[in-house]
């Protein structure tokens, strides 16, 4: 059984389609990160850097205890070598994924979720920011783009590299991006999008950047102005 601590964030969600993909037993434990809950000691004990989202694999393929993981691209390799699916065992194989993935927590969430703040939920509009980010943003866009122009997924097979980035891709237009621009781009998105598991993970959630709920004073500093003496 798999505990995941979940919010309906893009990190989140990549969790929510890899376990409806794999049809992994599940818990899903809501964190609310508007109160704060995220910043719990119990989280935090599972997540220290006290961010969504976390879980705990109740039976790892050891037999040991309990195992703890934060960070959803440590997730994503740590249940696709679990069960053996959506990373190739192949040296080559499982390095090109691993090259995508890395490129996604590494780029494309960071650049996407900044265009994202900037754009949608800053008190204030900040010119420069919004121009730096989304222009990096659709930068970023343009290299999956070129990488999909003769594949069918980004790294061979169906794969946690897809996992990871689509979720990423989903609030195009509260980052300022048009998928028109993106032929093959937006051909992978839409096949992704189809894909049963990905519609039953995203039941009942609302993009964040593209349709926002209102955003409360305290909420704003919960989410946006917690530093580490807080």
């Amino acid at each position: 059984m798999i505990d995941l601590y979940y919010c309906g964030t893009p990190n989140g969600l990549k969790m929510t389609v890899f376990l409806e993909e794999a049809q992994l037993p599940h818990r899903i434990i809501k964190v609310d990160i508007g109160k704060g809950e995220q910043f719990r000691p119990d989280f935090l004990a599972i997540s220290p850097n006290g961010k969504i989202p976390a879980m705990i694999d109740h039976a790892p393929a050891d037999g040991g205890e309990p195992i703890a993981l934060f960070e959803s691209g440590a997730m994503l390799l740590y249940l696709a070598d679990k069960i053996g699916r959506f990373l190739p065992g192949d040296l080559r194989g499982r390095n090109e994924v691993m090259k995508w993935l890395f490129w996604q927590v590494g780029g494309l969430g960071p650049m996407a979720g900044q265009i994202g703040h900037f754009n949608v939920y800053a008190p204030e509009k900040v010119p420069y920011a919004i121009e730096r980010y989304a222009r990096e943003t659709s930068r970023l866009y343009k290299v999956l783009n070129t990488r999909l122009a003769d594949r069918e997924f980004i790294a061979g097979d169906y794969s946690i590299a897809d996992m990871a980035c689509y979720p990423w891709i989903v609030p195009h237009k509260g980052h300022r991006q048009a998928l028109d621009d993106h032929p093959n781009l937006k051909r992978w998105f839409d096949a992704i999008a189809r894909r049963p598991a990905v519609i039953r993970a995203y039941a009942g959630t609302r993009d964040s950047y593209s349709s926002p709920k209102p955003v409360s004073d305290a909420e704003r500093r919960i989410l946006f102005g917690t530093s580490a003496g807080s």
